[in-house]
């Protein structure tokens, strides 16, 4: 079977999809894998490093494209490209099925299976393969640093002979893999840390950190069967707003990371609650790629409201790209070895197991997702 890996396209992104490791892991396995030449040079990988592996290294994109039987990306693929797959070649990346019609409607014309990184189940079984979760990991390191970075202060108290120096006050909102993150990196900086989110049954895990748990009373909300916040009322939005105001007023640096899972981000700090902070604060806003957790942020910019600065930046992972690679490269080939006949020497695709029905989005020429399917037919 065929493997190939090709060369991200999208600007700025320094990831790559298949590091050395993997490729030695899946070559011992008996796959025949190529890459692009240049894969890895963005993340610290020198096309020598994945011909030691067993590699092919090659400058054929488009002919590799076409012969392939699985290529593996990071971000979704320009539509033109679906294209040169043959039919039924297993194309498997981030898709983005939700919102990428015309994409999906590409691989079911081209009779491509195409597997979403998305849609992978958060369950323990498919847990090395989560890569919504080891991205997310991730992106909450980074938005500490870089809010660190833009802070004017100091995270850690600090008694010095010319007196005491306050610790820095970190609010976190939403407490997912990236918010848990945060509040763990935070907290090793010596900043005090606070955190919310909607569903209290994460409360354990924010103390278990050393940080404190805002309580606000909202009713009814819970979670997923996946593990992603509910979406609330307006009611309920408007009475966590309120509460978290005060909780910002008094920060120095506030992280939103609160996702919808398929939808837009919910809109959580308002242009009064950013008027009613610090001068010199910072938000950083985990969110801004789904259209952003808080009113002014501006995708991939830092712009400053009323002396508070709003930090936009798209792609936190890719600023840590070797580990962001090694991680999503570990996702990428334990799904492949988890679904690998040793007889046949091949990715064996079995669309009613359970991992695969809830991540295989299009098949045989069809759109065969049962939640993509849904959410089409309600448009």
């Amino acid at each position: 079977m065929l493997i190939f890996a090709p060369k991200e396209l999208h600007p700025g992104e320094n990831r790559t999809p298949l590091v050395p490791d993997t490729v030695a892991k899946l070559v011992k396995r008996g796959a025949e894998i190529a890459v692009e030449d240049g894969l890895g040079l963005a993340s610290g990988h020198a096309d020598a490093a994945y011909a030691a592996a067993g590699a092919t290294v090659t400058p054929d994109r488009a002919g590799l494209l076409g012969k392939a039987d699985m290529v593996l990306r990071l971000r979704k693929p320009p539509i033109d490209e679906i294209a040169l797959l043959k039919r039924d070649a297993v194309h498997v990346s981030f898709l983005d099925p939700f919102n990428e019609h015309a994409l999906v409607d590409a691989m079911v014309s081209a009779g491509v299976t195409g597997i979403s990184m998305e849609m992978i189940p958060r369950t323990t079984l498919a847990q090395k393969m989560d890569a919504l979760s080891s991205q997310a990991n991730l992106a909450g390191y980074v938005a500490v640093i870089i809010g660190a970075d833009r802070l004017n202060k100091v995270f850690p108290m600090m008694m010095t002979p010319a007196g005491t120096i306050a610790p820095s006050r970190v609010f976190i909102i939403g407490v997912g893999v990236a918010g848990l993150q945060a509040i763990a990196t935070a907290r090793r900086l010596g900043a005090r840390v606070e955190a919310f989110d909607t569903r209290p049954v994460v409360e354990e895990q924010v103390l278990s950190l050393g940080a404190k748990f805002v309580k606000v009373d909202l009713g009814e909300t819970g979670q997923t069967k996946d593990g992603y916040a509910k979406e609330l009322t307006p009611e309920q939005q408007a009475k966590q707003r309120e509460a978290m105001a005060k909780v910002c007023a008094q920060a120095d640096l506030v992280i939103t990371t609160a996702q919808l899972f398929g939808r837009k981000a919910p809109v959580i700090v308002t242009k009064e609650m950013v008027a009613s902070m610090k001068t010199g604060s910072v938000i950083v806003d985990l969110a801004a790629e789904s259209g952003g957790n808080v009113e002014g942020t501006v995708l991939d910019q830092e712009v400053v409201v009323n002396g508070v600065r709003l930090v936009g930046l798209g792609n936190l992972p890719g600023r840590v790209c070797a580990n962001a690679s090694q991680m999503y490269s570990v996702n990428l080939g334990s799904l492949v070895e988890h679904y690998w006949d040793k007889d046949t020497k091949a990715f064996k695709l079995n669309i009613e197991d359970d991992i695969l029905k809830g991540c295989v989005i299009t098949h045989g020429g069809e759109l065969c997702n049962e939640t993509i399917k849904g959410i089409r037919a309600k448009a």
